[in-house]
């Protein structure tokens, strides 16, 4: 009985190591873009109903910057133009048990001529006090956090 219960214990650590390698800790970026006027940038995507905070993952061998610059560019048209500051660090356990996303605020940027494509539906400034009715609550809570001083969350 000792042999079998140590082989089990074997095989669990054995999955947990495979788990790790087939699914390793994952990195998203998301943009808290506000304008002079104080209004904030949503995207709405094809693919699921909504309006967010404009984003996506960290490639392998970039950096959350260069990732936030890159998402921003492709799904807003976005150009950032100076410093981003980070907002926080979230854990997203909604996405998976090893997903994070890194939250910037972005004040220095141009909009320049994003060309359509089939994931982002529409991208648009909105006040931060008249934000549509479906966007997530992920991105109120961040909004939230982000100009009214509501204590950070650690999820997503």
């Amino acid at each position: 009985m000792r042999f079998s219960a140590y082989l089990g214990r074997l095989a669990a650590l054995g999955a947990e190591r495979a788990r790790r390698i087939l699914q390793p800790l994952r990195l998203g970026v998301r943009g808290l873009v506000i304008d002079q006027a104080g209004r904030v940038l949503l995207v709405r995507h094809t693919y699921i109903s909504g309006w967010y905070l404009p984003g996506g993952g960290v490639e392998p061998g970039e950096s959350a910057k260069a990732a936030l610059a890159r998402e921003l560019r492709e799904e807003a048209g976005v150009e950032v133009g100076g410093p981003c500051l980070l907002h926080g660090i979230f854990f997203n356990p909604r996405a998976s048990r090893r997903d994070h996303v890194a939250c910037y605020i972005v004040r220095d940027f141009q909009i320049v001529p994003r060309e359509p494509d089939l994931e982002i539906a529409e991208a648009r400034f909105f006040p931060a006090g008249a934000l549509p009715a479906d966007t997530s609550p992920a991105t109120r809570a961040r909004l939230e956090e982000a100009l009214k001083g509501v204590p950070l969350s650690d999820t997503w």
